[in-house]
């Protein structure tokens, strides 16, 4: 599989809406981290979808290394 682009070193907080599903990028490459915008086409990516379950603000991976999925786990802290 090919490795994605890390967009940020830092997660990406987002206001959500209960039962409204969002689209993160698991490329990197999209203009309009965290989600998707398409940029991944010809890649091997495809976007994850995400339906919040409440609304409030989610942190959403930009690393694109986090092993809890499009959410932030704290993996970007151990990036050079």
């Amino acid at each position: 599989m090919p490795t994605p682009k890390i967009a940020q070193k830092s997660p990406a907080p987002v206001t959500v809406v209960a039962g409204k599903t969002y689209y993160w990028c698991s490329c990197g490459e999209s203009k309009s981290q965290p989600f998707c915008d398409g940029s991944h086409k010809g890649t091997g990516f495809s976007p994850v979808p995400y339906t919040a379950e409440k609304d409030g603000t989610v942190y959403f991976c930009a690393c694109k290394q986090s092993a809890n999925g499009v959410l932030c786990d704290g993996s970007h802290k151990a990036l050079a």
